[in-house]
């Protein structure tokens, strides 16, 4: 690993937090897996040699007991997820290089390797250990199927995880008051002999990791507070018969396969499961040669590394839930530094999903499925955008029906694909593909492809996927204020030379997007690189390629984006109501957040807290609140932009000069009202182009009302917030 700016000369290994195999998957689930496949063909649209390879986590006791309500095998069952899933991604363009699971042989042997591997440096103890047992039911509890009372924040936790307090990891044993969740009998505790994996003893080592770890900053930082508080040893094996054995010291010396010990130990599906990105690297080595890609130069520290040195190996990269950040900034980075492999360069772990401002509810049906998606015939793509695109990807994100229908509306078929079109029905109707007779791009344009490169290689360095995509709407929006400050159709007959140029240049900025827009929207580029004519395929372009010149010929362009009606959006709202309220006929439901009761609140009632998005997890010094200059405005005009359904021109005085300001108020409020009114302005944001109209600030509100924020005195335009 360099810890060098993208691309580098390793190979880089992108990853996907493992779908557990237990359930269907819903747009919730997607944004990880979108995320990592946005990430990882960023990577190779900047030259960069990467594998993009995930798994199915099929092991663990909530597929043992559902298996068993069905009548079925553990291993039939989770097979049946796992063939579900291999699908389903594809369906959204998600394009793993392999896609395994963790029963395979591949990972059960590199699973093995890698514990006895710990266990012979001497970071693997036994130790009893008090193990959950429900006595009326004669069986032993994973700490999974167990709640109680976390011991150190009094909230409610699950036998591993408090998931709904502090989100420290648990240990068995530690939950207080435990209650099976399979029986909802009492739980008891007994002594049992099992293997801990000595976390303790990386305590520095990590501290050092997190120091050099890239990625999102919820990663970077919320494993230090866990260090702090004092590392605690894993538990790596549990009481069941599903999983993978704890290897033997006999199996390993007759290189036969181990198996469990008179308890029937297996180890902890968190053992097991990250391994499989390491068995799904193999695999595509494998498959596509070592020459290709190999798996061993990625993965293993080297012969004169430290194990798992910062400078050996491959450029690692996690895409993750935020809720598994501390398996992938703890433990795991100290299994791999303890058996010699290459630590991680970078976890990126994102925000949730949330539904209409509200939690998913799968027993409630309240979600959107993820082949519902596909079935009301959306595009892949406009999903992939969404999600990709909505906030930055540590923060979480809401769907709903209308957001989707106005970013698709506005964003990809106002800016994107307007531009698109237009200039290339163009070219087609008055040149037959790019003009000759052009010697090049213009000085203009070509600077301002190059700005986009640079804006995408700085986004994919920063491990901001919004920022990847924003790097081509901006270009695009650039596109139609290009197009239309120039007019070539009025060119046509008077400067013919002068709209040669201008089509010209029209058709290599849309080369340019269909290039850098292929991470997001990878199968509406590539039905863009079809309709510039261009040989071979968008997939294996590189940034390099969006200045290369055009050639030349053109298909009869077609519009790429589909405006989505708002009555298909009422449609849509209304099946996911109705699926609702039948999914909890009859129940007596008390909890607020996703009761009928909640959802048909009087809209005058005071909000509760449950009406909020959640607080973020990382602050920022007052340093940082310092640099933002924000200043009291007074809006002097404002007009309507055509062909965008919320944006709206603002002109506004913020005391030493009047600014242009684009702000999404036309559904909102009255244009006319807004003259006159006093408004809270951030002056010092990054100039942005929307619909072609340059936006310079922001101009502050608060929720989906836009409700604006304003003064209660008389400050004076110019007057900065404090």
């Amino acid at each position: 690993m360099s810890h060098e700016d993208f691309p580098t000369d390793n190979q880089a290994v992108v990853t996907c937090g493992l779908p557990y195999a237990n359930g269907d998957l819903h747009v919730g689930h997607l944004r990880t897996y979108v995320g990592g496949d946005v990430y990882a063909r960023s990577l190779e649209t900047l030259g960069q040699q990467t594998a993009f390879v995930s798994g199915s986590d099929m092991h663990g006791t909530p597929v043992a007991v559902n298996a068993e309500q069905e009548g079925v095998s553990p291993e039939e069952f989770a097979l049946g997820y796992h063939e579900e899933y291999e699908a389903t991604f594809p369906k959204f363009n998600v394009d793993f290089d392999n896609y395994g699971h963790t029963h395979d042989e591949t990972n059960t042997e590199l699973t093995q390797a890698l514990v006895r591997e710990l266990d012979e440096r001497g970071y693997v103890y036994e130790k009893e250990i008090m193990v959950a047992y429900d006595p009326e039911d004669d069986q032993y509890l994973p700490d999974r199927y167990v709640e109680g009372t976390c011991p150190y924040c009094g909230e409610h936790a699950r036998g591993d995880e408090c998931d709904e307090g502090c989100q420290r990891h648990l240990e068995p044993g530690e939950i207080e008051d435990p209650v099976s969740t399979i029986s909802g009998n009492p739980a008891e505790y007994h002594e049992r002999t099992h293997k801990f994996f000595e976390v303790s003893e990386f305590a520095d080592y990590l501290t050092e990791f997190l120091d050099r770890l890239e990625g999102t900053s919820n990663a970077q930082n919320q494993p230090r507070e866990w260090i702090e508080q004092g590392l605690q040893d894993w538990c790596i094996t549990r009481n069941m018969d599903w999983g993978i054995d704890y290897p033997s010291d006999e199996d390993a010396e007759s290189g036969e396969k181990a198996g469990a010990d008179e308890e029937d130990l297996v180890l902890y599906v968190w053992v097991d499961a990250p391994v499989e990105y390491i068995a799904s690297t193999k695999q595509y080595s494998e498959r596509v040669g070592a020459e290709t890609f190999d798996w061993e130069q990625a993965w293993n520290a080297g012969e004169d590394a430290e194990p798992a040195g910062p400078d050996a190996g491959g450029e690692i990269v996690h895409v993750i839930g935020r809720d598994i950040i501390q398996h992938h900034t703890i433990f795991w980075p100290a299994m791999l530094r303890g058996s010699g492999h290459v630590e991680p360069r970078a976890v990126m772990a994102s925000g949730f999903v949330t539904l209409g401002g509200k939690g998913f509810s799968t027993s409630r049906n309240r979600a959107v499925w993820a082949d519902e998606y596909i079935d009301e015939g959306f595009h892949p793509d406009l999903l992939r955008y969404y999600l990709a695109t909505n906030g930055s990807f540590q923060r979480d994100v809401d769907f709903s029906w209308d957001k989707f229908r106005e970013r698709t509306n506005n964003e990809l078929v106002g800016t994107v694909g307007n531009f698109l079109y237009r200039s290339l029905l163009f070219a087609y109707r008055n040149y037959d593909g790019a003009p000759a007779d052009v010697d090049g791009a213009s000085d203009e344009v070509e600077s301002r492809i190059n700005g986009a490169i640079d804006d995408f290689t700085a986004a994919v360095n920063d491990y901001s996927i919004r920022d990847v995509g924003d790097a081509v709407t901006h270009l695009a929006a650039f596109g139609n204020e290009y197009i239309q400050r120039n007019e070539p159709w009025q060119l046509v007959d008077d400067d013919p030379e002068e709209a040669r140029q201008v089509i010209y240049d029209c058709v290599q900025l849309a080369k340019a997007i269909a290039v850098l827009f292929e991470p997001v929207a990878p199968e509406k580029c590539e039905r863009i690189w079809a309709q510039l004519g261009e040989s071979g395929s968008v997939h294996n372009t590189t940034v390099a390629d969006a200045l290369e010149a055009p050639d030349g010929g053109l298909a009869e362009p077609t519009e790429l984006f589909e405006k989505i009606p708002e009555e298909r959006v009422e449609e849509l709202n209304e099946k996911l109501d109705a699926r609702v309220a039948e999914a909890t006929e009859g129940e007596a439901d008390e909890e607020t957040e996703e009761s009928e009761e909640a959802e048909a609140a009087d809209e005058e009632s005071e909000p509760t807290m449950t009406d909020f998005e959640p607080l973020a997890d990382e602050r920022i010094s007052f340093d940082d609140f310092e640099d933002l200059d924000i200043r009291v405005g007074r809006i002097e005009s404002a007009e309507g932009i055509e062909g965008a359904d919320k944006l709206v021109r603002l002109e506004v005085d913020i005391g030493a000069e009047t600014r242009q300001i684009v702000a999404g108020l036309k559904q909102l409020h009255d244009i006319d009202d807004l003259e006159g009114q006093k408004v809270v302005v951030l002056a010092n944001l990054e100039k942005a182009e929307l619909f072609g109209v340059e936006s310079n600030g922001m101009v502050l509100a608060a929720g989906d009302q836009a409700d604006l924020l304003t003064t209660h005195g008389d400050a004076e335009p110019g007057t900065k917030v404090q």
